[in-house]
């Protein structure tokens, strides 16, 4: 093992005990603890482990991403994961497109593969590793390829964790098994099932985007039937985004609190969408009141992406910033709004302060909203995928989903977060390991109409079927009422899968992964084409 640490700013790192630091290790059974306890006042680096493990070209290792919308798939060892620095670098910067994943603090390799927290493997060489550090520090897992075999190591990013002497912290709290099976029913162990209620619900964004009003939102609840429980207000009400007190007076010029009252008075929860860390270039907030974004370390104010007109990030160690959010989120509340989808969470983390880890900060950043909104319900979204577990009720499993299959074409160039069905259909899969556990996984919505959107027929089945089968939340942006009878069926098909299949396995093959479940006493399958996005059989 090798520690990286900072001693008035110089640079060290060392593998034994020496007069700076001082380790101390332990196994049980397949948890392995690694401690240090500094003897002086310094800054933690990242400390790292090489793993005996044989890796190969021939076996599938699950990598977890970063965030909500990073792609998280099982690949072989030849994959290559998109670097954001390869790309255009005019347009990155302009667009802030290394903000939104770990561009910023992991440097990406052709020969390297990285996930985060969770892994595991199957073919030749099983295996199975899990993160118990991760209110202190993620746990980076890197495959490093060779030839014929690669390397894996374990990253454990305290880089950041200021000490003083005679502090101890873990750095390392990992279970590692050789086997998938055992490692999977370990982690089941470690984090149980939680009884959490399904959503099925309507959310405003993808068809209308932010050009929502009254009398579209007022259309699209009408059209809804008893089986919803939620109704959803996304982007698009506020004058701009981080403009949050103040909404669009043409728009809807009555506010949003008579329709909250009419979504109750409906039977249904009252669900509203805001970005909590982000202010946008053109708000007020961010033209009048600079002095509550974050600053980058040349004294930039940080441009955390480029949606919009370009957002910036709010400084959660300002107090000022705190109070405003606090405000905001209150201004909800006292609306009477039940549901907070809460987006674009990464910003808070993207440079973290007061000595600590991203992993404490992000977990500090995300709490704090928890400890505002009580027993609310939150769906996270943009957001680190193990801080949110014990903060929000559901999180996002993947990026948003897009009118056709993969995206424009220019988009496969840039950040692993970027919008694509593609991507977001294979992350609801692959990520269904956190589901109940973790939180709810929200897979993004299904699409059944036939205007404004460019999915085939075959893969909006796909869509929604999938989304069914491995999420927690159902959600769509379809006006209902103009349903025709196949696709009032398609929903009805949909609907019985999501509260009633059980037994649900997946299993790659190539390009296509075969599914398995059970319903109402009968075993069924059918194997999805990730490629064309269709299921075949």
């Amino acid at each position: 093992m090798k520690l990286n640490y900072y001693i008035d700013s110089k640079k060290r790192s060392t593998k034994i005990n020496n007069n700076d630091i001082e380790f101390s290790k332990s196994v049980e059974g397949n948890r392995h603890i690694v401690k240090v306890k500094v003897l002086k006042d310094l800054t933690l680096g990242n400390a790292v482990i090489d793993v005996k493990f044989d890796v190969n070209y021939y076996d599938v290792y699950f990598l977890n991403g970063y965030q909500s919308w990073t792609d998280s798939f099982e690949n072989k060892l030849v994959k290559r994961e998109r670097n954001i620095y390869k790309s255009p670098h005019i347009i990155s910067h302009l667009y802030a497109m290394d903000k939104y994943g770990d561009a910023t603090f992991y440097k990406y390799k052709m020969n390297k593969l990285h996930g985060y927290d969770i892994f595991y493997s199957k073919g030749r060489s099983e295996s199975f590793i899990y993160n118990l550090n991760h209110q202190n520090a993620y746990l980076i897992i890197e495959l490093i390829k060779g030839v014929g075999k690669g390397k894996l190591k374990l990253i454990s990013e305290t880089k950041g964790l200021a000490l003083k002497a005679g502090m101890e912290v873990v750095i390392f709290d990992y279970c590692f098994y050789n086997n998938y099976a055992e490692g999977l029913k370990s982690f089941n162990e470690a984090f149980p099932k939680k009884d959490i209620e399904k959503i099925f619900g309507f959310t405003s964004w993808y068809n209308y985007y932010q050009n929502i009003n009254e009398k579209i939102i007022l259309e699209d609840l009408d059209a809804l039937d008893n089986r919803f429980n939620l109704f959803q207000i996304d982007d698009g009400y506020e004058t701009k985004v981080g403009d949050w007190l103040t909404i669009d007076p043409i728009k809807f010029p009555n506010g949003l609190k008579p329709i909250v009252d009419k979504v109750h008075a409906k039977g249904l929860k009252a669900g509203i969408w805001l970005a909590p860390y982000a202010g946008e270039e053109e708000s007020e907030l961010f033209k009048n009141h600079k002095e509550l974004f974050v600053k980058d370390k040349k004294g930039n104010y940080l441009k955390a992406g480029g949606n919009w007109s370009g957002f910036y990030a709010l400084d959660y160690s300002n107090p000022d910033a705190r109070a405003y959010i606090k405000k905001s989120l209150e201004y909800y509340l006292d609306m009477g709004f039940d549901f907070f989808k809460l987006d674009f969470l990464y910003a808070s983390h993207i440079i973290p302060k007061n000595g600590m880890t991203r992993a404490q900060y992000a977990n500090e950043c995300y709490h704090f909203l928890r400890e505002i909104l009580g027993d609310k319900i939150i769906l996270g979204c943009g957001a680190n995928v193990i801080s949110s577990y014990n903060n929000f009720d559901y999180l996002r499993v993947g990026p948003d989903v897009s009118l056709i299959f993969d995206d424009v074409w220019f988009m496969k160039m840039f950040h692993r977060e970027r919008i694509s069905t593609k991507v977001t259909l294979q992350n609801t899969i692959y990520r269904s390991l956190f589901n109940d556990r973790f939180f709810g996984n929200d897979p993004d919505v299904f699409l059944l109409r036939d205007n404004n959107i460019s999915l085939s027929k075959e893969q909006k089945h796909a869509l929604i079927t999938i989304n069914a089968l491995f999420g927690n939340v159902l959600m769509t942006s379809d006006n209902i009422a103009n349903y025709d009878e196949e696709k009032k069926k398609e929903l009805d098909y949909a609907l019985n899968l999501y509260n009633n299949a059980t037994n649900k396995e997946f299993k790659k093959l190539g390009s296509t992964i075969e599914v398995k479940y059970e319903l109402n006493g009968k075993s069924y399958k059918f194997v999805y084409d990730t490629r064309r996005g269709v299921i075949n059989g």
